[in-house]
């Protein structure tokens, strides 16, 4: 059975930004999806939200794993640490490595990433960043990760963090999320309004 595993990002629920409409959408195309509430959601710790994921999610070559924030590096710690290779993951906002300028460790990152086991644990793999993110998980940060990775990488012009209550960024719909997980086909090349070359 299909089915779809989305991550939330610090101080954040299944309720937040985009979630509910992309759950609503994916069970819309016959998904199985979870959105958990992940634990103590403000402070991120790998060693209690990866736990958590691995002993409650269902992980196989027709999962998706969407990850958002903090939600994004998990998403890696889960391809990891599975010995499946899921249908695809996307991280919206995600980063790999310390986001402040002091370059402090975050509960949330691993020291280090095996990035060919993750490579290996999923057929497609996107990001998705924009250059003007308030938190740091910009455009520098999915080009690390995909020049480790590979997979499709999108950088949007002025998206901010694409959902945040503290820069009043409300993103209850998400319509590039959307075409990407209605494509049929991998590596797709998509422009900034969502379209792929095909329908240009």
């Amino acid at each position: 059975m299909k089915n779809a595993i989305i991550l939330h990002g610090t101080g954040c629920n299944p309720n937040s930004f985009w979630q509910p409409s992309i759950k609503k959408f994916l069970e819309s195309k016959g998904y199985s999806v979870w959105v958990p509430q992940l634990p103590d959601a403000d402070k991120p710790d790998l060693k209690k939200w990866l736990p958590f994921v691995l002993k409650d999610g269902v992980f196989s070559n027709e999962t998706i794993l969407i990850g958002h924030s903090a939600g994004g590096p998990l998403v890696l710690s889960v391809l990891q640490n599975i010995n499946v290779t899921v249908h695809k993951a996307i991280l919206v906002a995600g980063y790999a490595r310390p986001k402040s300028e002091k370059k402090e460790s975050e509960p949330i990152l691993q020291n280090d990433y095996d990035w060919p086991k993750i490579k290996g644990n999923v057929r497609d793999i996107i990001f998705i960043n924009s250059d003007n993110d308030p938190w740091g998980c910009d455009h520098k940060e999915a080009l690390y990760m995909f020049e480790h990775l590979g997979g499709t990488l999108i950088i949007r012009e002025g998206e901010g963090h694409m959902g945040s209550d503290s820069f009043k960024q409300p993103y209850t719909r998400f319509p590039l999320l959307e075409k990407l997980l209605d494509l049929k086909f991998s590596r797709p090349v998509i422009d900034d309004s969502g379209k792929t070359m095909e329908e240009r």
